[in-house]
């Protein structure tokens, strides 16, 4: 039965148009990032990126080499998307990619972190083995058909994705529109949409289409009936988060998901009518390599299914302590405001001063710092460092108050804690973040 389900080979129409839309949408985020500015606000002006912790040793390169590298990285791109030397052109992009994201978290999102799952199993996926030039180089690496893990893996991922958004959407805030409303009061200036996004009903909408949007996109897409109907619904949703949040690749990226729902002979009709096969036999091939496979789609999953239920074995609320909240599809949930002063405490004089911190950070750093803990701990050990290299032995002190959507300030960060002193832990709760106040989110 498991043979029949991940090793039947089914057509792969859908798998080779994925091929060349996600190539040319990392490509287009390559090159994007240099155009726009990214990669220079980001990587380059910064004297030092807020790596993840444990991954010390990614830093930008100097000067202007990381125009250099996402330059490549768009190369690699194209390459992907034109299906020459492809696993070769998709791993180096996943590699390059994981170590940019893995090097800053100043402008994380859980788009990025996608991304980078979708390059690694992309690596693995046969999607060069029709219209591809590898294929025309390679006439015995041409084949009309996949095995039906490949798309089964692929909606799984989405269909995880898509379903941990919605239920971390089902909080207080945003069931009550006010994260809606806040986000949208930064917009009044949008040309011709920018007082409808100003009415409540809208508001409204957004929330609760959100909530819904997210946990059945991926069910109406698999059923037939439903399935023309949904994805017009997904191309309205996609394009309004487009022009309205402005986030890039991703819109598009989840737009062409539908790939692996529709009918090989539908897409071909749309988009390959000079291919005029569709694979039917449904033979199933059992590779040699099946319990490596097996093993590892397993263990990955567990782990793309538990990431995001770590934050129940925390203390305290996510959203206050912003522990496990990466890599758990928390996506756009909540706006934070923080307030910084740093002092640090010469351990030989016992005087205190107020330190400067604001010179070592690019404005962007600035604004993030003050409502994250692990980044305020890393710019702690930075300033430690710093002064060391002065030849002080310092004690570093913050003084943090953090808003959550509309509510009030509240301190974050207990005053007497030397934060360069402490220790990081991944796994376990930092009793110097202090216990969130009672509706802390609301005024």
């Amino acid at each position: 039965m498991l043979d029949k389900i991940l090793f039947r080979h089914i057509d792969n129409t859908g798998l080779v148009l994925w091929r060349v839309v996600f190539g040319l949408l990392i490509t287009i985020e390559a090159f994007g990032a240099i155009a726009t500015g990214w990669v220079k606000r980001t990587l380059v002006e910064p004297e030092f990126t807020f790596n993840f912790i444990g991954f010390d040793f990614l830093q930008p390169l100097p000067g202007n080499g990381m125009y250099f590298y996402f330059a490549l990285m768009g190369v690699f791109g194209l390459c992907v998307m034109l299906g020459y030397k492809y696993r070769y052109s998709m791993a180096a992009y996943a590699l390059m990619w994981t170590a940019v994201y893995l090097m800053q978290k100043t402008s994380y999102n859980n788009h990025y972190y996608l991304m980078m799952l979708l390059c690694w199993i992309m690596v693995f996926l046969p999607a060069n083995r029709w219209f591809s030039l590898d294929a025309r180089r390679n006439p015995a690496l041409k084949s009309p058909s996949m095995p039906q893990w490949v798309k089964i893996t692929v909606i799984l991922q989405v269909g995880i994705v898509y379903t941990y958004a919605s239920i971390a959407k089902l909080y207080p805030d945003w069931l009550d529109a006010t994260v809606a409303q806040y986000f949208m009061s930064g917009k009044k200036h949008y040309w011709l949409i920018g007082d409808l996004l100003q009415q409540s009903w809208v508001h409204w909408c957004i929330a609760y289409v959100g909530i819904l949007f997210d946990l059945l996109i991926v069910p109406l897409l698999l059923w037939k009936r439903t399935r023309v109907v949904a994805f017009w619904i997904s191309v309205f949703f996609h394009l309004f988060n487009s022009i309205v949040f402005q986030i890039g690749i991703f819109p598009y990226m989840s737009m062409a998901f539908a790939f692996f729902f529709f009918s090989s002979e539908t897409l071909q009709k749309w988009f390959l009518r000079k291919r005029k096969i569709v694979y039917t036999d449904g033979q199933i091939i059992v590779p040699k390599y099946k319990p490596v496979l097996i093993s590892v789609l397993s263990v990955y999953f567990i782990i793309q299914l538990s990431l995001p239920l770590r934050h129940w074995f925390f203390k305290d609320d996510v959203l206050w302590t912003e522990e496990a909240h990466r890599l758990s599809w928390r996506m756009m949930l909540r706006s934070k405001r923080g307030l910084l002063t740093v002092w640090i405490e010469d351990k030989s004089t016992g005087e205190r001063e107020r330190y400067g911190f604001s010179n070592l950070l690019s404005a962007k750093q600035n604004r993030n710092v003050r409502t994250k803990p692990d980044l305020l701990w890393q710019l702690a050990q930075r300033i430690k460092k710093i002064e060391a290299e002065k030849g002080r032995d310092v004690a570093v002190f913050m003084d943090v108050q953090v808003k959550i959507n509309d509510g009030e300030f509240h301190r974050l960060i207990d005053l007497e804690t030397d934060l360069a002193a402490q220790k990081w832990h991944h796994f376990k709760h930092h009793d110097w973040i202090l216990p969130s106040p009672d509706d802390y989110h609301k005024k």
